[in-house]
């Protein structure tokens, strides 16, 4: 498995073919249409620019991506960021998920973030194991919080240090 940049053409569209069934088939993400090739582009574009978006590999065959991007707007959060990965289907349990994430941690400390953050809509047991493994600790949880799929979700907030916590 290679773990490199979204930088290539069929990147967007691969990212948009993978993130489409959480989108209509779960509520493990709140959006409900899922964006085209040309909105994941423009979504890789800004990630790229101030954080990363990185896709992982087998093969040919683009099978999971994960990005960082910004926590909030205000600037005593500058270097907090929040952090997502998406796994295609039948790629789950191979690593995929555990590789993205830890170049992509690795690459927002090089960028000089601090503290990554990762919600979880509940329940969602493989995300809660991903983000304990790689030691992402819980600071709360949202209650009935957003509406999707005729019911009311809950959503885990995690947070991990990225590296040291010294004064810019």
């Amino acid at each position: 498995m290679l773990v490199r940049d979204a930088s290539e053409p069929g990147d967007a569209a691969a990212c948009a073919a993978i993130y489409a069934p959480y989108v209509l088939d779960t509520a493990i993400t709140f959006e409900l249409d899922p964006p085209s090739a040309a909105e994941m582009a423009a979504r890789i574009e800004i990630a790229r620019t101030t954080h990363a978006w990185l896709v992982a590999e087998a093969g040919s065959r683009v099978v999971g991506y994960a990005y960082g991007g910004e926590y909030k707007s205000r600037a005593a959060y500058r270097y907090s960021c929040e952090v997502s990965v998406y796994v295609a289907r039948g790629s789950h349990r191979g690593g995929v998920g555990r590789a993205l994430y830890t170049e992509l941690l690795q690459r927002l400390a090089d960028r000089g973030f601090r503290v990554a953050v990762a919600g979880m809509t509940l329940p969602n047991d493989a995300s809660a194991a991903l983000h304990t493994k790689l030691g992402f600790e819980p600071v709360g949880t949202y209650r009935q919080i957003g509406w999707k799929n005729d019911s009311w979700h809950d959503v885990a907030w995690t947070q991990r240090s990225l590296g040291s916590a010294a004064k810019h």
